[in-house]
C-alpha cells in the first residue's frame, strides 16, 4: 500500500509508519537506507528525513530496502528525527527567498 503523501521537485515519497509494541518490537514503512547500526543505536533514513533510535540489545530482524520497510527488536529507549536538508529546502524557503 504505497500511497504518495507529498510532491515535490518531482519526487513521490511514500508512507512513512513506525509501530512500536510494548517498547521490544518496532516495524517502520518508509525506509531509503540504514545509514549506521550498533546495539544501542540504529540510524534509518526515512523518506521524511534521518531517523534514530536509541536503546539496548537492539537488532534488525528483518530488512527490505526495495520494499522500504524494517523490524527492529531490543529495549527501545527514544526515536529522534534529525532535520534534513529537504526539510531546510522546502517549499516555504523557495517562495520567501
Amino acid at each position: 500500500m504505497d500511497r504518495p503523501i507529498l510532491e515535490g521537485a518531482g519526487t513521490r515519497l511514500k508512507t512513512h509508519a513506525i509501530h512500536i509494541e510494548n517498547r521490544e518490537l518496532m516495524s517502520i514503512t518508509g525506509i531509503k537506507e540504514v545509514i549506521s547500526f550498533n546495539d544501542v543505536e540504529i540510524v534509518l533514513m526515512t523518506d521524511l528525513g534521518e531517523l534514530r533510535i536509541e536503546g539496548n540489545d537492539l537488532r534488525i530482524t528483518k530488512l527490505n530496502v526495495d520494499d522500504g520497510n524494517v523490524i527492529i527488536e531490543g529495549q527501545i529507549i527514544a526515536l529522534e528525527y534529525e532535520e534534513t536538508t529537504m526539510q531546510k529546502g522546502g517549499l516555504f524557503s523557495r517562495v520567501f527567498r
